[in-house]
């Protein structure tokens, strides 16, 4: 059995299982047609094994050492690469997008399962704190030194969206492989092709690895999130998708006898701010930019620009004109799936009756595809109406005029809260951005000038999460390094031996890894 063979197994302790469930077939957007082969969804049984084995593999897979989870993350990188074209082309088959993206998202995938690898090397991730004993002070002080362990295996769900770069091996994968803790993967069942062999070679890694077969596993099929959030060896949850699913897994999580947390991204509209200064000065170009960002990949990026605020003045004209030219210009595209383009075509429909709304763009377009819609409104209607403030996942964005700048944060205030939020300034903005920077802090998770949401760069620095809903702990991130720290928690060893401290902990610091010694960083 090669890692790019298609068999519509489960893969469970590493082994390719038939789901005994009912089943499936993959869907192309673009053909309107099924795929082969079949695939079937896992029972209570094939979850219960899955997880368990995972619990098995747990303190195994988390002592391994920083190199060798850091050469196993390689490794699944290497696998995916090696299964060629074949991947390209299935994941195209199944999600509509075209091959430049699909390339790019292949690439972007290993590229952040090598950046974990490399933190893992640098090793200051555990956060390694000493404070030696002091046996004059009265009372004394005893030794204590603490680091950051993994949490325990993780259930990982791929997105829709991302059938690569949010999937299998995904930003959630890739951190809790990093933290040391195995994952249980439930692939989604529009791109359940693309999972299984990106999940095959994950499997393949965890074999020449050496590694505890429960390092990891894929399930397939849909019902079955609830049963694996609900499993007790499941220990945290990340998640990309709907509120409405986020928030489901969220209640099971919480009701479980021992709650653990779900990391979840969920909803986000993403506002463009433009002050009137960079509007008077730049409308035209930045209604452009506006389109192609609005339009990025059938509107079907988290980071779309759902939402633009103004003020009337000055540009306003020309950015409505240079922003509707440039989508009435962009061709319709096939979404990712029927569900998906039926929800946008609800969407649009429901901004456009709404009788606050004016209508400045709306293409016709095939039940199966997206086309741009752009909606305009009054500040004050906005404020009233809280069913404009709902995202609508798709190339559509409503422009909401405002009063002044004091109304314009007071609708940043009233909105949810944000992935992103795009200010658009020149030099005689500062002042009102200033007003405007408190409020958009409280909101949003990534704050840009003089651009848009769209395009997450996969750094150390950054950040992609932001308050409810976007994300369901704003705390944290799901793109980064920083996202390692969701599935990590902290341990003290007071007065232990220096045999029975972890590595990191001992006096003697042979890797030269930065601590924390008596609260001042350095690598003694």
């Amino acid at each position: 059995m090669t890692i790019a063979q298609i068999t519509g197994e489960a893969l469970i302790g590493g082994v390719a299982r038939r789901g005994a469930g009912n089943s499936f077939k993959a869907w192309n957007p673009a053909a309107r047609e099924h795929i082969e082969p079949a695939f079937h969804m896992v029972d209570i049984d094939q979850i219960d094994q899955a997880c368990s084995l995972a619990g098995e593999a747990f303190d195994v897979f988390r002592n391994t050492t920083d190199e060798e989870r850091a050469g196993f993350l390689d490794t699944v990188a290497d696998q995916i690469m090696a299964l060629g074209d074949a991947l390209v082309e299935r994941a195209m088959a199944e999600t509509g997008l075209p091959r430049g993206r699909m390339e790019g998202e292949r690439a972007r995938t290993c590229n952040q399962l090598k950046l974990f690898g490399s933190l893992l090397r640098e090793g200051s991730w555990q956060d390694p704190r000493i404070d030696p004993a002091l046996p004059q002070r009265t009372p004394p002080r005893p030794d204590l030194r603490s680091r950051l362990i993994g949490v325990g295996p993780v259930a990982v769900f791929a997105a829709s969206n991302f059938p690569l770069a949010f999937s299998v091996a995904g930003g959630d994968t890739a951190s809790a492989f990093a933290a040391g803790c195995p994952v249980v993967l439930k692939a989604h069942s529009a791109h359940p092709g693309t999972s299984e062999l990106v999940a095959r070679a994950v499997v393949k890694a965890v074999e020449l690895c050496g590694l505890p077969a429960g390092t990891f596993a894929l399930l397939t099929g849909n019902g079955i999130g609830q049963a694996l959030v609900a499993h007790p060896a499941i220990q945290a949850v990340g998640f990309t998708g709907s509120r409405s699913g986020g928030t489901a897994l969220m209640a099971v999580a919480a009701g479980r006898q021992q709650p653990i947390p779900v990391y979840a991204e969920m909803s986000s509209i993403n506002p463009v701010l433009l002050l009137p200064q960079a509007l008077e000065q730049h409308a035209e170009r930045i209604g452009r930019e506006f389109a192609a960002s609005l339009t990025l990949g059938v509107g079907q990026f988290c980071t779309n620009p759902g939402l633009v605020l103004t003020i009337d003045g000055p540009g306003l004209a020309t950015f409505c004109a240079a922003a509707t030219a440039a989508l009435n210009d962009t061709q319709p595209a096939t979404m990712l799936s029927a569900g998906i383009a039926s929800s946008f075509r609800r969407g649009v429909a429901a901004l456009g009756s709404n009788e606050a709304v004016t209508t400045l763009l709306r293409l016709e377009h095939e039940d199966n595809q997206g086309h741009a819609a752009l909606f305009r409104v009054d500040g004050a209607d906005f404020l009233a109406r809280k069913e404009l403030h709902e995202e609508v996942f798709g190339p559509a964005s409503l422009l909401v005029v405002c009063r002044d700048v004091e109304q314009m944060r007071a609708i940043v205030e009233h909105l949810e809260g944000q992935l992103t939020a795009a200010i658009h300034l020149e030099e005689g903005d500062i002042e009102a951005a200033q007003a405007l920077l408190p409020t958009l802090e409280r909101k949003v998770g990534r704050i840009l000038a003089n651009g848009f949401g769209t395009g997450v760069e996969v750094t150390h620095a950054m950040v992609h999460g932001g308050p409810f809903p976007a994300t369901a702990d704003g705390r944290s991130t799901s793109v980064g390094t920083g996202a390692i720290f969701r599935f990590l928690r902290p341990v003290a060893y007071q007065n232990l031996p220096q045999a029975l401290l972890p590595a990191v902990l001992r006096d003697e610091n042979p890797r030269g890894i930065w601590r924390r010694r008596d609260g001042a960083l350095g690598k003694e």
